[in-house]
């Protein structure tokens, strides 16, 4: 598995980051799939946020920011 891109803008073109910690981020990887930065929140909406939505024991819930999602939109394929 390989990061090959990022979808939108990068953290600091959008001032989502502080160039000492992490920056929420959208990867492109080699097998077509997508990679989240983001913060992990899986303790603190648990392992069913939602009536449909559950967290497998290998996954993980993670934040990123509104910019970050909306930077990204126009990068986002239709399918």
């Amino acid at each position: 598995m390989k990061v090959i891109g990022r979808l939108g803008k990068a953290p600091a073109e959008r001032g989502d980051t502080t160039s000492t910690t992490g920056s929420p981020d959208i990867l492109t990887l080699n097998d077509g799939a997508f990679a989240v930065i983001g913060v992990d929140i899986t303790e603190e909406l648990g392992k069913s946020p939602w009536k449909d939505a559950r967290c497998a024991p290998n996954e993980r819930i993670v934040r990123i920011t509104r910019n970050t999602l909306i930077a990204a939109k126009n990068d986002i394929p239709d399918e």
